[in-house]
């Protein structure tokens, strides 16, 4: 387990949302860990390896070096290991990889071009901004159309399920909401402000059933805002996704600042009962 020492240290010196010690466990549903120079999460025989060092630059002899502890100090079956790159001696036992790019937001030197200014200015005349601490019942209808309706990856839904959990434990954590007429929610943004030098936007959803032009736009100007009233140096916008995402990214000034790299490791093999009861220990 973390000391609150420890925890300090983490979250003064994250750059990626998985240093976020509150989030990662909330969603993993393990325990955290610094282990050398890399946080880490530990649900019984799995473990979540943030493979970005805190304080010294990311080199892949370090990165064997820190998977190796783990396997000595935890024993696991699997690793769920994200990183800038991988090892080549980790192929062979790599069952699932995915690639990607971080897009961050330099809120201080990033210009708003005119025409997103008149597409929140008209948002505005039409929705009403809060920021709240609370998950409500229309949170959670909004979180079951966005589902049905895009079919998102299984980790994404994942994380949009755990919302409601995450948003309630967390003192970090916003919700910043536009509301429609009638009191119907047209799109919400989840932020958490736990890292020193930056907000992270976690996840968000908009409707189409409760449409209202300009939603998205209008929660992305609002989290930009306030990541300049509680100080930070720039928003982490997560991973580029695809194509409709990073474009909306982008136009906002988004970058991709830093590469991403997951895959899942097998440390050993192991029965269909195992695998059968790994399954049921991650749901």
């Amino acid at each position: 387990m973390l000391t609150a020492e420890e925890e300090r240290f983490i979250l003064a010196s994250a750059y990626i949302p998985e240093h976020i010690v509150g989030l990662m466990t909330c969603v993993s549903g393990g325990e955290p860990y610094l282990v050398e120079d890399h946080f880490c999460c530990r649900k019984g025989d799995w473990v979540i390896l943030v493979g970005y060092p805190l304080k010294h630059d990311f080199t892949l002899s370090e990165l064997e070096i820190i998977i190796d502890k783990i396997k000595k100090q935890f024993h696991p079956k699997y690793i769920s290991l994200i990183a800038p790159e991988l090892p080549v001696s980790l192929a062979a036992s790599c069952q699932e990889k995915e690639t990607d790019y971080y897009y961050t937001l330099d809120i201080h030197n990033t210009i708003i071009r005119s025409s997103l200014r008149r597409t929140v200015k008209r948002a505005k005349e039409s929705l009403t901004v809060e920021c709240s601490k609370k998950i409500l019942n229309a949170h959670h209808d909004l979180i079951r159309e966005f589902i049905e309706r895009v079919k998102p990856q299984y980790r994404v839904e994942e994380l949009l399920v755990k919302m409601p959990e995450y948003v309630g434990r967390s003192s970090d954590s916003m919700v910043l909401n536009a509301w429609g007429d009638e009191n119907k929610l047209a799109a919400f943004y989840i932020i958490d402000q736990a890292a020193r030098n930056f907000s992270s936007y976690v996840i968000g959803c908009h409707s189409k059933e409760n449409y209202v032009p300009g939603a998205s736009d209008l929660l992305c100007f609002e989290m930009i805002e306030m990541s300049k009233q509680y100080g930070k140096h720039y928003i982490h916008l997560g991973l580029g996704v695809n194509e409709g995402i990073r474009g909306f990214k982008e136009k906002w000034g988004g970058t991709p600042t830093r590469r991403y790299v997951m895959c899942e490791l097998l440390v050993k093999k192991y029965s269909i009962f195992d695998t059968i009861m790994t399954l049921w220990k991650k749901s």
